[in-house]
Protein backbone atom coordinates (compact mmCIF):
# COMPACT_ATOMS: atom_id res chain seq x y z
CA UNK A 1 0.00 0.00 0.00
CA UNK A 2 1.34 3.23 -1.12
CA UNK A 3 0.22 7.16 -0.06
CA UNK A 4 -1.10 7.05 -3.72
CA UNK A 5 -3.18 4.17 -3.27
CA UNK A 6 -4.95 5.78 -0.12
CA UNK A 7 -5.61 9.11 -1.58
CA UNK A 8 -9.19 7.82 -3.58
CA UNK A 9 -10.65 5.90 -0.63
CA UNK A 10 -9.26 9.41 2.07
CA UNK A 11 -11.05 11.75 -0.48
CA UNK A 12 -14.31 9.58 -1.00
CA UNK A 13 -14.55 9.57 2.69
CA UNK A 14 -13.85 13.23 3.01
CA UNK A 15 -15.93 14.08 0.14
CA UNK A 16 -18.89 12.38 1.94
CA UNK A 17 -17.73 13.65 5.46
CA UNK A 18 -16.20 16.95 5.08
CA UNK A 19 -13.33 18.45 7.02
CA UNK A 20 -15.00 19.86 10.27
CA UNK A 21 -14.65 16.96 12.14
CA UNK A 22 -11.62 14.88 10.38
CA UNK A 23 -9.15 12.86 12.48
CA UNK A 24 -6.97 9.72 11.97
CA UNK A 25 -8.51 6.92 13.57
CA UNK A 26 -12.22 7.82 11.32
CA UNK A 27 -10.28 8.12 8.70
CA UNK A 28 -8.36 4.85 8.73
CA UNK A 29 -11.44 2.97 9.71
CA UNK A 30 -13.23 4.28 6.77
CA UNK A 31 -10.04 3.10 4.13
CA UNK A 32 -10.01 -0.36 6.62
CA UNK A 33 -6.51 0.57 7.47
CA UNK A 34 -4.75 2.03 11.18
CA UNK A 35 -4.07 4.93 11.99
CA UNK A 36 -0.68 4.40 12.82
CA UNK A 37 -0.19 3.58 8.86
CA UNK A 38 -1.32 6.62 7.66
CA UNK A 39 1.48 8.09 9.74
CA UNK A 40 3.22 5.62 8.52
CA UNK A 41 2.43 6.76 4.72
CA UNK A 42 2.11 10.41 5.30
CA UNK A 43 4.10 11.13 8.18
CA UNK A 44 1.78 13.43 10.45
CA UNK A 45 -1.94 14.05 9.79
CA UNK A 46 -1.27 17.87 8.68
CA UNK A 47 0.87 16.01 5.82
CA UNK A 48 -1.99 13.54 5.06
CA UNK A 49 -4.80 16.68 4.97
CA UNK A 50 -2.04 18.46 2.78
CA UNK A 51 -1.88 15.27 -0.01
CA UNK A 52 -5.58 14.58 0.41
CA UNK A 53 -6.55 18.57 -0.19
CA UNK A 54 -3.92 18.57 -3.58
CA UNK A 55 -5.24 14.91 -4.86
CA UNK A 56 -8.47 16.75 -4.63
CA UNK A 57 -7.94 19.63 -6.12
CA UNK A 58 -6.55 17.98 -9.16
CA UNK A 59 -9.89 15.44 -9.28
CA UNK A 60 -11.82 18.86 -9.24
CA UNK A 61 -9.86 20.35 -12.01
CA UNK A 62 -10.46 17.51 -14.03
CA UNK A 63 -13.79 17.01 -13.61
CA UNK A 64 -14.52 20.47 -14.22
CA UNK A 65 -12.24 20.32 -17.61
CA UNK A 66 -14.44 16.93 -18.21
CA UNK A 67 -17.65 18.41 -17.77
CA UNK A 68 -16.92 21.89 -19.43
CA UNK A 69 -17.74 22.64 -22.97
CA UNK A 70 -15.05 21.54 -25.78
CA UNK A 71 -15.76 25.06 -27.51
CA UNK A 72 -14.08 28.28 -26.10
CA UNK A 73 -16.42 30.62 -24.76
CA UNK A 74 -16.93 33.74 -26.67
CA UNK A 75 -16.68 36.09 -23.72
CA UNK A 76 -15.90 36.61 -19.97
CA UNK A 77 -19.96 36.30 -19.11
CA UNK A 78 -20.12 33.15 -21.04
CA UNK A 79 -17.62 31.89 -19.03
CA UNK A 80 -18.65 32.04 -15.90
CA UNK A 81 -21.74 30.92 -16.79
CA UNK A 82 -20.68 27.50 -18.30
CA UNK A 83 -19.12 27.19 -14.98
CA UNK A 84 -21.40 28.26 -12.58
CA UNK A 85 -23.77 25.65 -14.42
CA UNK A 86 -21.25 22.75 -14.05
CA UNK A 87 -20.51 23.66 -10.28
CA UNK A 88 -23.36 24.02 -9.53
CA UNK A 89 -24.65 20.23 -10.25
CA UNK A 90 -25.38 17.39 -8.17
CA UNK A 91 -21.63 15.68 -8.77
CA UNK A 92 -19.89 18.85 -8.00
CA UNK A 93 -21.58 19.46 -4.57
CA UNK A 94 -19.27 17.78 -2.52
CA UNK A 95 -16.56 19.55 -3.54
CA UNK A 96 -18.29 22.58 -3.21
CA UNK A 97 -18.65 21.61 0.39
CA UNK A 98 -15.41 20.70 1.42
CA UNK A 99 -14.24 24.02 -0.43
CA UNK A 100 -16.20 25.85 2.12
CA UNK A 101 -14.57 23.14 4.97
CA UNK A 102 -11.52 24.69 3.83
CA UNK A 103 -12.20 28.16 3.83
CA UNK A 104 -14.24 28.12 7.11
CA UNK A 105 -10.89 26.47 8.54
CA UNK A 106 -8.46 28.89 7.13
CA UNK A 107 -10.66 31.69 8.28
CA UNK A 108 -10.69 30.59 12.05
CA UNK A 109 -6.69 30.33 11.50
CA UNK A 110 -5.79 27.45 10.55
CA UNK A 111 -2.39 27.63 8.80
CA UNK A 112 -2.91 24.28 7.03
CA UNK A 113 -5.68 24.98 5.41
CA UNK A 114 -5.16 28.40 4.18
CA UNK A 115 -2.06 27.18 2.90
CA UNK A 116 -4.39 24.30 0.85
CA UNK A 117 -6.47 26.91 -0.19
CA UNK A 118 -3.98 29.19 -1.78
CA UNK A 119 -2.52 26.54 -3.38
CA UNK A 120 -6.10 25.42 -4.30
CA UNK A 121 -6.46 28.82 -5.61
CA UNK A 122 -4.03 29.17 -7.96
CA UNK A 123 -4.32 25.68 -9.67
CA UNK A 124 -8.25 27.12 -10.36
CA UNK A 125 -6.37 30.24 -11.38
CA UNK A 126 -4.47 28.48 -13.45
CA UNK A 127 -7.34 26.34 -14.74
CA UNK A 128 -9.77 30.08 -15.38
CA UNK A 129 -6.95 31.61 -17.38
CA UNK A 130 -6.30 28.52 -19.78
CA UNK A 131 -10.22 28.69 -20.36
CA UNK A 132 -10.53 31.95 -21.08
CA UNK A 133 -11.54 33.38 -24.97
CA UNK A 134 -9.34 33.53 -27.28
CA UNK A 135 -9.21 36.83 -27.97
CA UNK A 136 -9.30 37.91 -24.28
CA UNK A 137 -7.24 41.05 -23.82
CA UNK A 138 -5.70 40.14 -20.49
CA UNK A 139 -6.36 36.30 -19.73
CA UNK A 140 -4.82 36.13 -16.18
CA UNK A 141 -6.65 39.73 -14.77
CA UNK A 142 -9.66 38.08 -16.62
CA UNK A 143 -9.57 34.81 -15.11
CA UNK A 144 -8.74 36.37 -11.45
CA UNK A 145 -11.97 38.22 -12.53
CA UNK A 146 -14.24 35.39 -12.98
CA UNK A 147 -12.55 33.50 -9.96
CA UNK A 148 -13.57 36.53 -7.73
CA UNK A 149 -16.99 36.25 -9.59
CA UNK A 150 -17.71 32.57 -9.45
CA UNK A 151 -16.73 32.19 -5.67
CA UNK A 152 -19.05 35.51 -5.11
CA UNK A 153 -21.94 33.46 -6.87
CA UNK A 154 -21.27 30.13 -4.83
CA UNK A 155 -21.05 31.98 -1.79
CA UNK A 156 -24.78 33.43 -2.43
CA UNK A 157 -25.98 30.23 -3.36
CA UNK A 158 -25.07 28.96 0.21
CA UNK A 159 -27.50 31.57 1.45
CA UNK A 160 -29.90 30.04 -0.71
CA UNK A 161 -29.37 33.87 -3.07
CA UNK A 162 -27.71 32.84 -6.32
CA UNK A 163 -30.38 34.68 -7.96
CA UNK A 164 -28.92 37.76 -6.93
CA UNK A 165 -25.35 36.60 -8.66
CA UNK A 166 -27.06 35.77 -11.60
CA UNK A 167 -28.59 38.74 -12.15
CA UNK A 168 -25.80 40.78 -11.17
CA UNK A 169 -23.17 38.34 -13.66
CA UNK A 170 -26.21 39.27 -16.27
CA UNK A 171 -26.24 43.04 -15.52
CA UNK A 172 -22.29 42.93 -15.76
CA UNK A 173 -20.15 44.72 -18.81
CA UNK A 174 -17.69 41.62 -19.01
Amino acid sequence: MTPENLLPALADYVLQHGLSDVSLRPLAKAIGTSDRMLLYHFGSKSALIAALLDYLARNYAEALDTAFPQAVAASRKECVMQVLAIVRTDPFRPFMRLWWDIIAGAASGNDAYRESAKVIAEQLLDWFEAHMPQDDPDPKQGAKLLFTLIEGALMLDVLDQGHLADAGIAAAEL
